[in-house]
């Protein structure tokens, strides 16, 4: 009791610039005693730092905003970090900048806000890549878990599991049958390792035995196109990106990476509902402070973040992409970015990034 009374008071004491001892008076002292002095000491700094941290939410906005997206201009994490801050503007009465900063997968953009003040000025939106960074870089210059402050998931993002339809494959479990049948016949294009389509080919091969060789492209386009000309059998895609395609007959659904089917593709099973109990592979986007940002602010910001998610517009044009918005708790997210990194560590071990097929 005594050690955590004098832990209280020497935190309090040094973040007002002051030490414990002299916090209470000499008459004080030789009445209590250290622990009194320790336990007065802690009384008052509290009396004095929680009107700051009111005052502090009660101020802020006081300056615009930015919000570091560790991706480039025209991308789904850009473009929700965009239809978020139109709105969040509105509601805090100052500007939200979204600021791109992209680079090795996401990486750089996430060390800027790592290394930021915790004052609630400078916001990271990341993206599904955020908690499988550390299971394929070495030494990341922040700790993806320790160094934020979680405040909420803006989206959960699903994958679509789509084939050539020269294979005649009709359903998830004959795509896996056949590629036992022919082991390194089937190719899955993928962005790089640890990409949400890479995770997504992997835990499929996890659960039911079957291996895919993975192939990885520049981008989305160059993969829906290799798909759709044969040169490779199979692709986890964002739903967006394959919708023309699969309308058109060009590629054929197999699957849907959530537990439960996309408004958009109401006629695609789940893989869970397709011979996989229990397959679910699901990424995120969401928003996270610098450690140490005090808990008034995170909670302003989960409010006004979580209402703009609530707006019925904003909810419309994200659940047109085959996407769903969130808006869960600091706690809630905290829970899933750490299950997230223990979960993908273990799929990811030995992995490193992978070239990137042209």
């Amino acid at each position: 009791m005594l050690e955590r009374a004098l832990r209280m008071a020497g935190g309090v004491a040094r973040a007002m610039r002051f030490q414990p001892a002299r916090c209470a008076s000499r008459r004080a002292g030789q009445v209590l005693g250290e622990a009194g002095r320790a336990l007065l000491c802690a009384s008052v700094g509290a009396g004095i730092a929680l009107p700051l941290h009111a005052q502090a939410a009660d101020t802020y906005p006081s300056h615009p905003i930015r919000l570091i997206v560790p991706s480039g201009p025209g991308g789904n994490t850009d473009t929700f970090a965009r239809l978020v801050t139109e709105k969040l503007h509105t509601r805090l009465g100052q500007a939200v900048i979204v600021d791109n900063h992209p680079g090795a997968s996401g990486i750089v953009g996430t060390d800027l806000v790592a290394k930021s003040a915790p004052d609630g000025y400078t916001l990271l939106m990341a993206f599904p890549s955020h908690p499988v960074n550390p299971s394929l870089y070495k030494d990341l210059p922040y700790d993806t878990i320790r160094d934020f402050a979680p405040i909420t998931m803006v989206t959960s993002v699903t994958q679509v599991l789509v084939v050539t339809p020269s294979l005649n494959l009709a359903t998830v479990k004959d795509l896996v049958t056949q590629a036992k049948l022919k082991p390194g016949q089937f190719n899955h294009g993928v962005v790089g390792s640890g990409s949400l389509g890479d995770l997504a080919a992997r835990a499929l091969s996890a659960a039911t035995g079957a291996q895919f060789t993975q192939v990885p492209y520049k981008g989305a386009p160059q993969i829906v196109t290799a798909v759709i000309s044969g040169e490779i059998q199979a692709y986890f895609s964002a739903p967006v990106a394959v919708l023309p395609q699969i309308k058109a007959g060009r590629v054929r659904a197999l699957g849907v990476s959530t537990k439960r089917r996309l408004a958009i593709l109401p006629a695609v099973p789940t893989i869970a509902e397709s011979g996989v109990p229990g397959y679910e592979v699901v990424g995120w986007n969401g928003v996270l402070a610098p450690a140490k940002t005090p808990p008034a602010i995170i909670g302003r910001l989960h409010r006004e973040i979580v209402a703009v998610l609530h707006d019925p517009e904003v909810e419309a044009n994200i659940t047109s992409q085959g996407i769903e918005p969130i808006g869960n708790t600091p706690a809630e997210f905290a829970r899933i970015l750490q299950a997230d990194v223990a979960r993908w560590g273990k799929m990811l071990a030995g992995t490193q990034a992978a070239s990137v097929r042209q």
